[in-house]
């Protein structure tokens, strides 16, 4: 039998030692990994499960849609709310899509002009079809205020938002979208308000058999 030498016994040991730090050492390498993976896995988790929620609980609600009758329907007032539970609601990044089966448009809220935004009913004459919504184009729509408690839908700073407990009216020209004098009897008309984020209110409504009053309840 071969005797080991000294120095042969200490060779081992360090050869042994490197092994060793190399393992302690690829191991703190693969727990920091481990550990910062974890931690960026758990921030998405965390915003996506954010996101979710916005997209499921939040959105718009349509509460009433209301007509004016000139000649045709030329006027439509779109009465939305956000849904229970929704985030804050910014109607400058909202928008509304309507087809009456030939055309379809698309809108937007254009805060540049003044004459577009009331800040209360009082503000249109108590009429709430006084609201100058006959110099809104086919491309936006108009905001008239009903209930705003912590005064958040204001044009002052080009933010009109809407959270719990507000109620807002989106005007619609109809005959500036539709052209002629509007939208006539016996017609479908369907349509979505998009809000930036969560589930659109839905805009379903078919025009009487003829206009014998000026202002109709449609939705």
């Amino acid at each position: 039998m071969r005797k080991m030498l000294n120095n042969e016994i200490g060779e081992m040991g360090i050869g042994a030692m490197i092994i060793f730090i190399a393992m302690v050492l690829v191991a703190g390498i693969a727990a920091s990994v481990l550990i910062q993976t974890s931690t960026t896995l758990e921030s998405q988790a965390l915003a996506t499960g954010r996101a979710t929620t916005a997209e499921v609980a939040g959105g718009i609600a349509i509460v009433d849609v209301e007509g004016r009758v000139f000649v045709d329907l030329d006027g439509i007032a779109i009465t939305v709310r956000a849904r229970a539970g929704s985030p804050e609601i910014d109607l400058n990044e909202s928008i509304i899509v309507l087809s009456q089966g030939t055309k379809k448009v698309v809108l937007q809220f254009d805060y540049v002009d003044a004459t577009h935004f009331n800040t209360s009913v009082s503000t249109a004459d108590g009429d709430v079809f006084g609201f100058n919504y006959t110099g809104l184009t086919n491309e936006e729509f108009g905001i008239l205020v009903l209930e705003d408690a912590d005064q958040s839908c204001t044009n002052s700073r080009f933010y009109p938002v809407i959270n719990t407990g507000d109620k807002v009216m989106l005007f619609v020209n109809a005959s500036a979208c539709f052209g002629g004098t509007g939208i006539g009897e016996r017609v479908e008309v369907f349509g979505h308000v998009y809000p930036e984020h969560g589930s659109p209110g839905v805009i379903s409504f078919r025009t009487p058999s003829s206009y014998s009053d000026y202002i109709y309840d449609l939705q």
